[in-house]
């Protein structure tokens, strides 16, 4: 099966690993058929393009679902954190997806700095969705403060 690239704001970032925007109920079994084993949603349930019920929609495909509620405008060090706990302790492949891909590819971005990606490479990768530190979002300048955030 083909990369569904009708999904808002999708993305392969490897093999293993691939992301999104909000995902819709036909979705579930097209990730089902890539193979998909761990979805993360970062996105808030009462967001109204949220896909309801997703966690239980998921597991009836035998998908593991981990949800962390980021809101887009307050995103902390904490939600950050238990991304790449959820990420790094999940089955693969995985999928990550919020509403619109700028959550996930912002913590991407990050997450790729902090295990040695180049630069330009994990920023490329981010500017497919957005830039935090160029684009006019007022919760803008809380995401380039958090992914330029060392531990």
């Amino acid at each position: 099966m083909s990369d569904p690239d009708d999904i808002r704001g999708w993305q392969r970032l490897s093999p293993g690993v691939t992301t999104s925007g909000r995902l819709e109920d036909r979705d579930i079994a097209r990730l089902a058929g890539l193979g998909v084993a761990h979805v993360i949603n970062l996105a808030l349930d009462d967001h109204p393009d949220a896909l309801a019920d997703e966690g239980a929609k998921l597991a009836a495909h035998g998908i593991f679902y981990t949800h962390i509620p980021v809101p887009f405008d307050a995103p902390e060090e904490a939600h950050y954190q238990a991304f790449v706990k959820a990420f790094e302790g999940g089955a693969a492949p995985a999928h990550v997806h919020c509403i619109a891909n700028w959550r996930v590819s912002a913590f991407f971005y990050r997450y790729h700095l902090e295990r040695g990606m180049a630069e330009p490479e994990a920023r490329a990768l981010m500017e497919r969705q957005w830039s935090p530190a160029t684009h006019d979002h007022p919760s803008a300048p809380k995401w380039a403060a958090l992914i330029t955030k060392r531990t």
